[in-house]
């Protein structure tokens, strides 16, 4: 073999060799995202983006007029969707689905184009994001992506009054 022919040997198993690594990093950072994607977590205090306040400060609170309608007597769940959003069809299903099975939970849809000052305020930055308020409308869990019904249950259970339990 001529010393071009094993120069282009090298490079293109070193083409190959750099295609596989980013193949694997790709999928390996895929299966991360696809594992967290749906999963809520509890949300730290959200101070407002051009406030100086630290976020221990208290949780953030959306309103009536924040979310255009009133919040549910035990809790709300947002969901932040956009026109061009795959998941955010389910989501709403499961979402309404949910909150038609629980008894004070009402559902609210936010246009994230159409409140871009609330996206912005509270950091969103994919959809579909949804949150869970409590009765006073702070933000008690959050979850981005496709949530599983089951989850979105579970979270409501952090805020939702157990008949009886009070």
């Amino acid at each position: 073999m001529d010393g071009g022919a094993r120069m282009l040997s090298t490079v293109v198993t070193a083409g190959l060799i750099a295609l596989v690594v980013a193949l694997a990093a790709a999928s390996a950072l895929g299966l991360v995202m696809r594992r967290r994607a749906g999963r809520f977590r509890a949300t730290p205090a959200v101070a407002a983006a051009d406030s100086p306040a630290p976020a221990a400060a208290g949780p953030e609170v959306l309103t009536e007029d924040d979310l255009g309608g009133p919040l549910g007597p035990q809790a709300t769940l947002v969901q932040f969707s956009t026109a061009f959003c795959a998941p955010c069809r389910p989501t709403r299903q499961i979402l309404a689905q949910v909150a038609g099975l629980v008894d004070g939970v009402r559902h609210v849809e936010v246009d994230a184009a159409d409140r871009l000052d609330l996206v912005r305020r509270l950091r969103i930055s994919t959809t579909p994001t949804v949150l869970v308020l409590d009765r006073q409308g702070a933000i008690v869990k959050r979850a981005s992506g496709l949530p599983r019904q089951a989850d979105v249950i579970a979270a409501l259970g952090a805020v939702v009054a157990v008949p009886g339990g009070e």
